[in-house]
């Protein structure tokens, strides 16, 4: 029995890949990776370094001897030079040459740069496998009639498929926006305890060519194609904000869609996948609630919530560094990964089974149609020498009459009875329901899920053909 928190993120909701790279094991091992690259780069700029102290450093950068650290660390009271002195237990010819020039923002703020490209490397493989799936669903019901709404009131007609296109195109927005910021990251470098490089002009004697090699080396071993090009201690506290309002806008396209297909649940026209062992209700055996598209609504209010902490945390640092930014950043940084990973992961796992109604779809859209149709069917009448004026007049006398039917008295809609019954318009019940075919009031909606699907989706499925076919099961 578990007596201490064990975080929802852990427990329930994120995968174990992106787990991994908010873990103790991916940030030390990163620390290590940069102390390798730091000693390697400031080796062939000519410092006294060997490449027998840079081979001990490479053979122990996966096996951290935690014990020590956590150990040294209750003694120091830092957490950075605790694993100094731990890894200078396992590699003790090249102790002495470790950190050689850096303060612990080359280890701790490098790391969370690098954590933060390989997080969003995977949202973007989740995100584009997204696109995928709903753009297939897009296109299967792209010419199924269904009710659209504004003010949540029933409007003209739209199909299936055009709707899910609304939800696609915000994602490619998001997709974007993800790349953009992707290609913007650069790690902060080698920048010192003030960002001025001083300790690094020491070390090299004034030579500011070696100093600025030492940063594109170092760079360039760790996959990036530049660095921040002034900085006090720290990079500045923008790029968190900058990330996470990033993340907050694939949670809000991930929160609209799930609004929707709530909605949709409700008047069952969709449903997202339940399972054959599934309970919906402790109470009420027959309900099938969206609890996984609850669960992406709760899921992306913490992460647009979670916006707000790197912006006060970049709002509020003193000069060159301050350290009331740590804890903060630790926590909103790493959760709203993790929260959108498993915005993403149920994301996957609803689109891979979403399920349509097109017998209750039609169903909705005729009892709302006749209404929607009027326009067309005064058209017609006035074609076989029926007066305008006189026919609008009628037809919004029968209108109203045929909602009241419905309101008030819970009937069904019998605009078109009483419009064939009526003299005036000249058109029998056959001719009225020609006029209604739902096909009919859908505009180019067909037509312009297929332009978008061809010209903006195909392009990129096809530049990530690779990473394609992903699939999420859940834990809860």
């Amino acid at each position: 029995m578990r007596n201490t928190y064990d975080s929802p993120f852990n427990a329930r909701y994120a995968s174990e890949e992106m787990q991994f790279l908010f873990s103790p094991d991916k940030k030390f091992q990163t620390w290590r990776r940069l102390w390798v690259a730091l000693a390697r780069a400031e080796m062939k700029l000519g410092l006294p370094i060997t490449k027998a102290q840079i081979d001990e450093l490479e053979a122990h950068v996966t096996d951290i001897n935690y014990d020590v650290a956590e150990e040294r660390e209750k003694l120091v009271r830092h957490d950075v030079m605790a694993h100094v002195y731990a890894y200078g237990q396992q590699c003790p010819n090249a102790k002495g040459i470790i950190h050689l020039g850096a303060t612990s923002c080359y280890v701790g703020d490098n790391t969370d740069i690098i954590i933060m490209r390989d997080a969003l490397q995977l949202v973007r493989r989740k995100l584009v496998n997204v696109i995928a799936m709903l753009a297939d669903f897009a296109d299967r019901y792209k010419a199924l009639p269904c009710l659209a709404y504004t003010h949540l009131q029933p409007a003209q007609l739209t199909t299936v498929g055009k709707r899910a296109t609304l939800w696609t195109n915000e994602l490619l927005m998001d997709l974007e926006e993800l790349e953009f910021r992707m290609t913007s990251l650069k790690l902060l470098g080698s920048k010192g305890t003030t960002g001025t490089q001083a300790s690094f002009m020491e070390l090299f004697e004034g030579d500011e060519t070696k100093v600025r090699n030492l940063e594109a080396m170092i760079a360039e071993e760790m996959g990036f194609d530049g660095v921040t090009p002034v900085s006090g201690q720290t990079y500045s506290r923008k790029i968190d904000y900058f990330v996470l309002s990033t993340l907050s806008g694939i949670a809000q396209s991930a929160s609209k869609f799930s609004n929707d297909l709530r909605l949709l649940q409700n008047f069952k026209e969709m449903e997202e996948p339940f399972e054959k062992n599934q309970i919906g209700s402790s109470a009420m055996p027959y309900k099938r609630n969206p609890m996984r598209s609850e669960r992406i609504t709760s899921l992306a209010r913490y992460v647009m919530a979670d916006v707000i902490n790197p912006a006060f945390t970049a709002g509020t640092q003193w000069f060159e560094r301050t350290l009331d930014d740590s804890a903060n950043k630790r926590i909103s940084v790493a959760e709203a990964f993790l929260a959108v990973d498993a915005i993403l992961n149920i994301m996957l796992n609803i689109t891979n089974g979403l399920v349509v109604y097109p017998k209750v779809i039609e169903q909705r859209v005729m009892r709302e149609l006749p209404f929607m149709a009027t326009e067309n069917i005064m058209m017609s009448a006035v074609k076989k020498g029926g007066d305008r004026q006189v026919l609008h007049e009628q037809l919004r006398m029968h209108s109203m009459e045929a909602a009241r039917q419905v309101k008030e008295l819970g009937k069904e809609n019998d605009l078109i009875a009483r419009v064939a019954a009526d003299p005036s318009f000249q058109l029998s019940v056959e001719e009225l329901h020609a006029i209604m075919k739902p096909e009919n009031f859908t505009g180019r909606a067909s037509q312009q899920v297929t332009d978008f699907l061809r010209d903006y989706v195909a392009p990129v499925l096809e530049a990530n053909r690779g990473i394609l076919g992903e699939t999420a099961e859940l834990k809860v």
